[in-house]
């Protein structure tokens, strides 16, 4: 137990609440619908790289270098961290917003909380640094009395909460709801939970552990999430003058004005220790990544000298963030959000090298995917490429109708969508496997190196580049719709 829940709950990091807070308050509660579906897709995707972790000993970067080559490696590790630098930064600044609320300033706040995680994550005990993630686990539970009392002012006081879209025909709600997946499903979460699997040492033998450990996970992050959600529509939906979202540091005074010092409070803790838990996870993920990458030492078991360039990137990548956060007048609201997006943009590419992989029956033997879970997988790329070509229209024809375009869009994943799962998925032959039930229980990659290369495929090279070239594309529009929000103020 442990990797599970702390990925899970670290997803509900100062991204996640800024952007929970934001739905809740400019769309209403119809998007707690829209966390309820994600999160069997966000139990589904970390369960095949809990797996690949379990089964192979290998972290995630690795094997996209041993077996896609060194340019798909490359390709996938800048994207990462690129990502994840851009994500950490917003942890800051969930930071220094949350405990600006009680009068601290940044300038103190986020050097404390980069040298906090710096000494939690270097003194050489994976053991010592679970226990300190496990309480942040526990502190985010005050998340629930938050949404709780705010739903009893609500009923006393009889404010109108929003329940349908206010945007529904425009690109803003497209755009919040590309950041909602983005945060909630984030490729971070794919390299560091396969890494830390391996870092503890869980094999398939304990595999089924693990699920159940992913599963508490799914379950404490929907609560987590729904309940920052809830607390802003009931409290700041229909609050006149306070229905555009500006930063999650205006949601906590928001919530005081409206309900009470104590909401405010909570709030704030529930961003402070969501940002903490995250900025650990996030760096962790890219000093995992860094090591596989560079074959070096990268465990929580071992000190700084031990592992310098694991300890060191985690430093580098703390200082970096905490600098960027530090600069004065810097748009911290939309940064956070226009990351969150940008997350949302590039999952599809993170989600197509993790089916690939674990349909290699070299690297997983008879744990390969189900065919239902294929087709759960693909189905969940399609609709994120849908909804980044809908945003990437959105921006580009500023009049467009969306539901027009989303019905045209939708009619054409649905014939892409059959024509893959036709051709692809259906035709795989089942795994078969000749050992007993406790052997194939225990059957664990043999080493990495003295794998069979894949079978050479132009189909799936083509495919792969024509997904990154579009990918890109909309990764720019994104930055456009990020530029503008800053220079329209």
């Amino acid at each position: 137990m442990g990797p599970g829940i702390i990925v899970m709950v670290a997803d509900n990091d100062a991204g996640g609440i800024s952007v929970y807070a934001q739905a809740g308050q400019e769309q209403g509660l119809w998007m707690v619908l829209l966390l309820v579906v994600l999160a069997p897709v966000l139990y589904v995707n970390q369960e095949m790289v809990a797996r690949l972790g379990a089964v192979t000993g290998a972290g995630h970067a690795r094997l996209i270098f041993e077996r896609f080559g060194r340019r798909w490696g490359f390709f996938a590790l800048s994207d990462l961290l690129v990502l994840n630098l851009l994500t950490i930064i917003t942890e800051f600044i969930g930071v220094s917003l949350g405990l600006g609320y009680f009068g601290v300033s940044r300038y103190v706040s986020v050097p404390l909380a980069a040298l906090a995680l710096g000494i939690v994550t270097g003194i050489g005990s994976f053991r010592r640094w679970e226990r300190a993630m496990y309480l942040l686990v526990a502190i985010s539970l005050i998340a629930i009395p938050l949404a709780v009392l705010s739903q009893v002012h609500h009923t006393a006081s009889q404010t109108t909460i929003a329940t349908v879209p206010t945007d529904a025909i425009g690109g803003g709600v497209v755009l919040l709801i590309v950041a909602v997946i983005g945060t909630t499903v984030s490729p971070w979460q794919l390299f560091f939970q396969q890494s830390n699997v391996v870092d503890k040492r869980i094999t398939a033998r304990w595999l089924w552990y693990e699920r159940t450990d992913l599963a508490i996970g799914t379950a404490l992050f929907t609560i987590g999430a729904v309940a920052v959600l809830v607390a802003c529509a009931v409290a700041l939906g229909g609050a006149l003058g306070h229905n555009t979202f500006i930063d999650a540091g205006h949601a906590a005074v928001d919530l005081r004005d409206h309900v009470g010092a104590w909401a405010g409070a909570f709030f704030a803790l529930v961003l402070v220790n969501g940002s903490v838990l995250g900025a650990g996870a996030v760096t962790l993920a890219t000093s995992y990544a860094v090591g596989d990458v560079f074959g070096v030492k990268h465990s929580l078991h071992r000190r700084w000298r031990d592992a310098p360039v694991f300890h060191g990137s985690f430093a580098a990548c703390l200082v970096v963030a905490a600098a960027v956060v530090l600069i004065p007048g810097a748009p911290l609201g939309v940064v956070t959000v226009g990351v969150q997006v940008l997350a949302g943009i590039l999952l599809p590419s993170a989600t197509v090298f993790l089916v690939l992989l674990c349909n290699d029956r070299a690297v997983l033997g008879p744990w390969i995917n189900p065919r239902w879970l294929n087709v759960v997988a693909v189905t969940v790329v399609g609709v994120l490429i849908e909804l980044s070509a809908l945003l990437t229209l959105a921006t580009l024809f500023r009049g467009l109708n969306t539901g027009v375009a989303a019905v045209g869009l939708s009619a054409v994943l649905i014939v892409a969508l059959t024509a893959v799962l036709v051709t692809g998925v259906h035709r795989r032959k089942a795994a078969s496997f000749a050992g007993t039930p406790w052997e194939r229980a225990t059957w664990t990659m043999p080493q990495l190196e003295t794998l069979p290369p894949p079978p050479a495929s132009r189909a799936r090279t083509v495919g792969l580049i024509v997904l990154r070239s579009y990918l890109g594309i909309a990764a720019a529009m994104v930055i456009v719709r990020v530029v503008q929000a800053i220079v329209g103020g």
